[in-house]
């Protein structure tokens, strides 16, 4: 019986290195490899090609989930998330007959996942069946997980409030504990707000991370330029210029920068 190859995924080190003393227990396993963030999980997924990748679900910047929207279906691996207790992911997962296990992982429970993927991947068609599975569940959680989309944003200056539209809005820059709202025309507003719960409310087709501090409206993108190390000088309409992660420079031209 060939060993099923697996990977997984996890910007926590304890978590992959947990991980990893249970595979090793198991002798129809071969771990082939791990990553610690998102983006560095699709191009091992493309470079490898494992037969099952285990994901994090709540990874920063690059989620199980945006792995999975970022693979075409033929570089698609069987998937199981791993992820705390989320019960919209739970609904998803189970609605869509997607695998997941529950943190902190319990051999049994990894046992039969692995016992699953065995029996699916004796099946030649898998590929095709698993993948619009995966699609549907990341449609089911994002639909149910989302809160809604946010037309404005509240912010006080001077003892006043102003509403600010967010098609007007630049870039949101996090400072300290403040968030730096820049308009179109300049303006400067600061609240008090986590950076990744404002995201939540923002229109993922209209606003994109460019790294841990920062989100900027792709309608207000001027010019990209190539930087070295592989990342980018984004400079925006209203002369700001903000430079890309390394990692977010991976999402960047695999989602926007590519015809």
């Amino acid at each position: 019986m060939n060993k099923i190859r697996v990977m997984i995924a996890d910007d926590e080190r304890p978590a992959r290195e947990f991980l990893k003393t249970i595979l090793r227990e198991f002798e129809d396993v071969e771990l082939i490899g791990e990553a610690g963030n998102g983006a560095d999980a699709v191009e091992m997924i493309k470079a490898l090609k494992p037969d099952l990748a285990l994901l994090d679900l709540q990874m920063p910047e690059v989620s199980g989930l945006e792995v999975v929207k970022l693979l075409r279906k033929t570089q698609m691996p069987l998937v199981a998330f791993v992820t705390a207790f989320d019960q919209y992911a739970v609904q998803a997962f189970e609605l869509n007959a997607v695998d997941y296990l529950l943190k902190p992982v319990e051999k049994s429970r990894l046992a039969a996942t692995l016992a699953r993927a065995g029996e699916r991947l004796e099946q030649t068609d898998w590929r095709e069946g698993e993948t619009e599975k995966l699609r549907g569940a990341v449609r089911v959680y994002e639909g149910a997980s989302r809160p809604e989309i946010l037309d404005r944003i509240p912010v006080k200056k001077r003892e006043e409030i102003f509403l600010v539209p967010v098609s007007e809005i630049a870039s949101i820059v996090a400072d300290g504990e403040l968030l730096r709202i820049t308009t179109v025309a300049n303006e400067k507003y600061d609240i008090n707000f986590r950076l990744k719960d404002l995201e939540l409310r923002l229109d993922g087709r209209k606003f994109v991370r460019l790294s841990r501090g920062a989100l900027i409206n792709l309608d207000m993108i001027s010019r990209v330029s190539p930087m070295p190390g592989g990342t980018y000088q984004i400079t925006l309409k209203n002369g700001q210029e903000i430079s890309s992660s390394r990692l977010q420079s991976k999402i960047l031209r695999t989602k926007l920068l590519r015809l």
